[in-house]
C-alpha cells in the first residue's frame, strides 16, 4: 500500500488529482477501485471560502469534489454540469444576488446542506467527508483546517474621483480574484485568522503516514501558501519522512491558469519557476522540497532540492498522469527508506 499526500487549491489542484488516480491505474473520475490498496489524501486550501447569501461557500474543495467524481463543468471550468439558474435569476431579481460571484442551482444545494451542518456544530472536515461520501471522489479530501481563516488583500479602493488621494481598502480574496481580475495591484496579501488555527483532524497525520507528498501546481502563494500559513503543517512537512516533491505552476514565466503572476510580485518573487522552486525552498534548509518538477529548459540548481525536467501541461488526465508517475519515480530515487 502506498500513501499519497497531496498539497492543493483551485482548478489546476482538482486537475492534479485527477492525474495522481490515474497514475495509480484508478478511473479519474469516480471512487477509487473496490481492490485497491493505494490511498490518496489531499490538504486542500480553504482560505478561499467565503459566505454569500448566508451560504458557506468552499470553493476549492467543491473544484475538487466536483472535477474527481465527473460532475464539473469541464468546459467552464469550475460548477457542475448541466448547471440551471433559477435561485440566482430571482435573488437578480430582487437585487440581492452577488453579480460577480455565479451560483448555479445544484451548486446552491451543496452550499445549504454544507451551511446547515456547520451551524448545527458539525466541524468543516466532518462536512466535507460526508459531502465527498455521496460524491465518492476516490480521494480523501481534508479541509487545511476547521477554523475560519481568510486570505484578504490590501489595495487601493478603484473608481475614485478624479483628484482625489487613493484610499487603502481591504478585500476578501474572492472579490478581489472573481470581481476584480486581480487587476487592482496587490499592496499585501494575508490570510486573517491563520495564526489562531490549526490542521484540521487527519492532516498532520496524513503527512506523518505519507510514502509520498506531492505538491500540486497550484497557486504558490493563495493555494500552497495559505496551507503552510497553518500553525503545524510546515513543521510536519519538515519532519516527514516522505519524500516532498513540488511541481512547477509556472511555465515560461507565466501561470498556466489564474493570476500567480500578481500573486507573486506582491510578496517580491519573481514569477518563473525557479523564483517558485526558491520560494518553497530545499527542505535541507528549512524549506519543504526534496524534489522539483519543471517544464523543460527551464532547470536551475538549487542545493538540497533535484530539479527534474518533466512535461507539465496538463492538458488530460493521461497527460498529467504522466507527470505524477515523474513525480512517482523521483521520490523514489530521493526516498531514504527505499531498498530497507
Amino acid at each position: 500500500m502506498v500513501n499519497i499526500v497531496v498539497l492543493t487549491g483551485g482548478v489546476g489542484g482538482a486537475k492534479f488529482l485527477l492525474g495522481v488516480k490515474s497514475a495509480l491505474g484508478w478511473s479519474p473520475f469516480g471512487d477509487r477501485p473496490a481492490s485497491a490498496r493505494d490511498h490518496v489524501a489531499a490538504v486542500v486550501n480553504t482560505a478561499d471560502d467565503i459566505r454569500l447569501n448566508g451560504l458557506q461557500i468552499c470553493p476549492d474543495l467543491d473544484s475538487c469534489m466536483y472535477t474527481l467524481s465527473g460532475a464539473s463543468d469541464l468546459a467552464r471550468g469550475w460548477g457542475q454540469s448541466d448547471e440551471t439558474w433559477v435561485v440566482s435569476t430571482e435573488l437578480a431579481a430582487y437585487g440581492a444576488d452577488a453579480p460577480w460571484f455565479s451560483l448555479g442551482d445544484k451548486d446552491i444545494a451543496t452550499h445549504i446542506v454544507r451551511t446547515r451542518m456547520l451551524a448545527e456544530g458539525a466541524p468543516l472536515s466532518e462536512v466535507t467527508a460526508a459531502l465527498t461520501e455521496r460524491r465518492r471522489t476516490g480521494v480523501q479530501l481534508l479541509p487545511m483546517t476547521d477554523g475560519r481563516v481568510a486570505t484578504v488583500v490590501d489595495v487601493d479602493e478603484p473608481a475614485l474621483a478624479i483628484g482625489t488621494a487613493p484610499a487603502r481598502i481591504s478585500l476578501h480574496f474572492q472579490e478581489w480574484w472573481v470581481r476584480y481580475r486581480a487587476t487592482l495591484p496587490p499592496h499585501r496579501i494575508r490570510v486573517d485568522g491563520a495564526e489562531d488555527s490549526r490542521p484540521a483532524p487527519e492532516v498532520l497525520e496524513a503527512i506523518e503516514a505519507a510514502d509520498l507528498i506531492l505538491i500540486a501546481p497550484s497557486n504558490p502563494v493563495v493555494s500552497i501558501g495559505t496551507i503552510l500559513s497553518v500553525p503545524g503543517i510546515r513543521s510536519a512537512l519538515q519532519a516527514a519522512s516522505a519524500p516532498i516533491i513540488g511541481v512547477s505552476p509556472i511555465i515560461g514565466g507565466a501561470p498556466l491558469r489564474g493570476y500567480a503572476d500578481v500573486c507573486l510580485a506582491a510578496i517580491n518573487v519573481a514569477c518563473s519557476a525557479e523564483g517558485v522552486g526558491r520560494l518553497y525552498g530545499a527542505r535541507a534548509e528549512g524549506g519543504i522540497l526534496d524534489g522539483y518538477l519543471v517544464a523543460p529548459g527551464e532547470t536551475f540548481k538549487l542545493p538540497g532540492v533535484r530539479v527534474v525536467e518533466a512535461p507539465l501541461l496538463m492538458t488530460d488526465p493521461a497527460a498529467t498522469a504522466e507527470m505524477v508517475r515523474q513525480c512517482i519515480e523521483l521520490g523514489a530515487l530521493m526516498d531514504p527508506r527505499a531498498g530497507k
